[in-house]
């Protein structure tokens, strides 16, 4: 008789994301079993069950899911599962809080794509600034295009105090320096602005943070924005748009709906991987990105 394939789903929160629930359950798992209000310190616990309750050759089709809305937890519970593994007993693991580090995946991949195409370069040494950079998909959008070498900007809606300590941990846990700036006025987000050469809006939905008026810089070259309920993260970017001229400025727009397509695809593709794979994986920041720059168009 076939194995069942079985997907442990562990967050801090009250309730599991349906959203992943039924990703999972379409990408081919057989039973998907969520545990709600998990700590740090019972990670090891759920996994060694896990791992015990199936003999070693069956760890390829048990699989870990790590969610929640917090970015540095969710990497500090992907760690502490992949330290309770006892080989040969081991299973894969795969993270995505808030379906955070596939969005910010899919965003980083669509700018790399809309770059090549439309300005023949690539990540590396370009001026990045991201709005709503105190949230877990700013957080991952950050890492992912500063471990690409793009010269990264936190911008703090409410001042720069925030901002400082998300770059001092982004420097602690990856060694890579991303610098922080103040975006609590119209005047500030306006220089910053004109500073950059990519601006990604990771805001909350349904909060504009950077308006027309500001997109007028001269060496903006693209305007992203993962916010699909108005209004839009930033005004005049369409949820539709794919490397779209922007009316108000000369740069080209990506929004959230181009963004969504890649996140969606990536986030079955992994789920995909964890089912079909011969041997366990382990799926964060880099697999992530690596799959996204795959699919984006």
């Amino acid at each position: 008789m076939a194995r069942k394939h079985i997907l442990h789903m562990l967050t801090p929160l009250k309730h599991m994301s349906p959203f992943d629930v039924n990703m999972a359950l379409d990408a081919g798992f057989d039973a998907v079993v969520p545990y709600v209000d998990v700590s740090l310190g019972e990670v090891t616990g759920l996994v060694q069950d896990a791992i015990f309750s199936r003999p070693p050759d069956a760890g390829v089709d048990t699989g870990i899911f790590i969610a929640g809305k917090d970015a540095s937890l969710a990497l500090d519970m992907f760690d502490a599962a992949r330290k309770a593994m006892v080989p040969p007993f081991q299973v894969s693991v795969f993270a995505d809080p808030a379906g955070s580090f596939t969005t910010a995946a899919a965003m980083v991949a669509k700018v790399e794509k809309a770059l090549e195409k439309k300005f023949e370069r690539g990540l590396k040494d370009t001026r990045i600034a991201v709005f709503g950079a105190t949230g877990v998909v700013g957080f991952c959008t950050a890492v992912i295009a500063a471990r690409e070498g793009a010269g990264v900007t936190l911008v703090g809606h409410d001042g720069i105090e925030r901002v400082k300590q998300i770059a001092a941990e982004i420097k602690s846990r990856f060694n890579i320096a991303v610098d922080a700036a103040d975006g609590s006025s119209d005047a500030r987000k306006t220089k910053l602005v004109e500073a950059s050469e990519v601006i990604l809006a990771c805001a909350k939905a349904g909060v504009q943070v950077v308006s027309k008026a500001q997109l007028k810089g001269d060496g903006l070259l693209i305007a992203a924005d993962v916010n699909a309920v108005p209004p839009a993260g930033i005004e005049g970017v369409a949820v539709n748009a794919n490397g779209d001229p922007l009316e108000a400025a000369k740069a080209v727009g990506i929004g959230p709906l181009a963004i969504g397509n890649v996140k969606y695809k990536v986030e079955f593709g992994l789920f995909k991987r964890m089912i079909e794979s011969e041997k366990t994986i382990t799926l964060d920041f880099q697999e992530t990105f690596s799959l996204a720059r795959e699919i984006a168009k």
